[in-house]
């Protein structure tokens, strides 16, 4: 007998391309839960990063110099 999810795959075949994509975004949302922990490094990175821009150690990009690289 086939598993839940395989019934649903084989049933979603069938939706129309708009429907599917309601379905993976609902299904991304439900996955999409906040992990307090990747939150607290990546805040604690953003403060170092802060810290080292205002101490001058970061040499820094005109927003010219990156769009011409871009443009090549």
């Amino acid at each position: 007998m086939s598993t839940s999810a395989d019934k649903l795959a084989s049933e979603i075949k069938d939706l129309p391309d708009a429907e599917k994509l309601r379905l993976v975004d609902a299904i991304l949302a439900d996955l999409d839960k906040p992990d307090p922990e990747i939150d607290r490094i990546w805040a604690e990175e953003a403060r170092k990063r802060w810290a080292s821009y205002k101490a001058g150690h970061i040499p820094t990009v005109s927003y010219e110099e990156v769009m011409a690289k871009y443009r090549r």
